[in-house]
């Protein structure tokens, strides 16, 4: 795996939330968020500042197995009518739990819902899951989603890691499906100079890399574009990208590509 490193993680945690803050402030937060339909910008703020919280809680008392909700403090957040103690709310989550993270280090032995038992990991999913919500409301508010190169390529590079476990132990049924020889995808970002991924399918799953080669069929675009098709945030038909080759590879790797 890739690794910005653990400070850069826990600043990172502290700065998306601010840039997903930037964006809620003056938004309807009854609104829709299409990519995540169950939702309003409300909820999805709830669910951000409740998983800072959370995770906070988790490395904080260097849990063995997961921490129950009910135990996490103030972990459900105001309600929409409260929009100022809803943005006040989710900046002092961030804070507390990068300050957490820092106070821990990266080797904390907690428990996390992976084999990677450190608070590093808690560090670098928290930074891409406030990364991809702030994605979705920046397509709810209708605005332009940007993010730093290096992160957006962390935030792919980490989904991919993700999906491995997934697929390697066996723990979602269509993660496993994701096999079979022969077929491959070239992730190439038009925009970051060494920004390419190569995903090759085996037998017995798959393997992934970073790496310029003919493939199967490619995804071309800005790396932000790329990385909101890889999430399932941007359409493969969206004309800010290009599919090159064999589309329903690309269709059956995001159908699958999950982790519970």
């Amino acid at each position: 795996m890739t690794d910005l490193g653990h400070e850069h993680y826990c600043d990172e945690i502290v700065e998306q939330t601010d840039r997903l803050r930037a964006v809620l402030i003056d938004a309807d937060l009854s609104a829709t968020v299409p990519t995540c339909p169950e939702w309003t910008l409300g909820h999805l703020a709830r669910h951000v500042g409740g998983a800072h919280r959370w995770a906070e809680a988790t490395v904080r008392t260097k849990a063995t197995e997961p921490v129950p909700e009910d135990q996490v403090p103030d972990g459900l957040g105001p309600g929409d009518a409260e929009a100022a103690a809803l943005d006040a709310w989710l900046a002092e989550g961030a804070e507390k739990l990068a300050g957490t993270l820092r106070a821990t280090g990266p080797d904390t032995t907690v428990w996390t819902w992976t084999d990677e038992r450190r608070s590093a990991f808690w560090a670098r999913r928290m930074t891409h899951e406030t990364v991809v919500h702030r994605a979705d409301a920046a397509i709810a508010a209708g605005i332009v989603f940007e993010v730093a190169p290096e992160v957006a390529a962390d935030t792919i590079d980490e989904w991919l890691d993700i999906v491995t476990w997934a697929q390697s132990t066996g723990t979602d049924k269509e993660a496993a499906e994701l096999r079979g020889a022969g077929r491959s995808i070239h992730l190439h970002a038009t925009d970051v100079r060494d920004a390419e991924w190569l995903i090759e399918f085996g037998e017995d799953g798959f393997t992934w890399r970073h790496g310029h080669e003919k493939a199967t069929v490619a995804l071309r675009g800005p790396l932000t574009d790329v990385l909101q098709v890889f999430y399932r945030r941007l359409s493969a038909d969206s004309d800010r990208v290009e599919v090159l080759g064999d589309a329903e590879l690309l269709d059956f790797w995001l159908a699958r590509a999950t982790f519970g």
